[in-house]
């Protein structure tokens, strides 16, 4: 689950910068389909139920997403939006293995991970 501030902008993000096919949910929420990878957003007009006892605000989440071109790809993607980079590429174990990965952030401020196993 990923709180964000404002739906529009981050499914803007998610779908442009990271190629994520957008759904609306039931209580308020959306849906962001990356590969295999499903977020439920929470937007702060949702109310989920059930939901997590404490859950973090907008910014405190910390994703990886596998990127199936190389980490010069992610980096070329990311610079074709504008996104900076935080850090990378560098090599990092990931759930595949060793990948090279570069860090950004999104519009609220969670930490995203791309990480190449090419």
């Amino acid at each position: 689950m990923l709180r964000v501030a404002d739906g529009e902008r981050a499914a803007a993000f998610y779908r442009t910068v990271l190629g994520a096919d957008v759904d609306e949910l039931p209580y308020g929420r959306l849906r962001f389909r990356i590969g295999s990878a499903v977020l439920n957003v929470h937007l702060p007009t949702s109310r989920p139920h059930p939901c997590a006892g404490q859950p973090g605000g907008p910014g405190s989440g910390d994703l990886c997403f596998a990127w199936a071109g190389t980490a010069s790809d992610a980096v070329a993607q990311l610079a074709a939006h504008d996104v900076a980079i935080v850090e990378g590429p560098v090599q990092r174990q990931g759930a595949q293995g060793i990948g090279s990965s570069v860090y950004c952030r999104d519009p609220d401020g969670n930490l995203i991970e791309l990480i190449s196993y090419r």
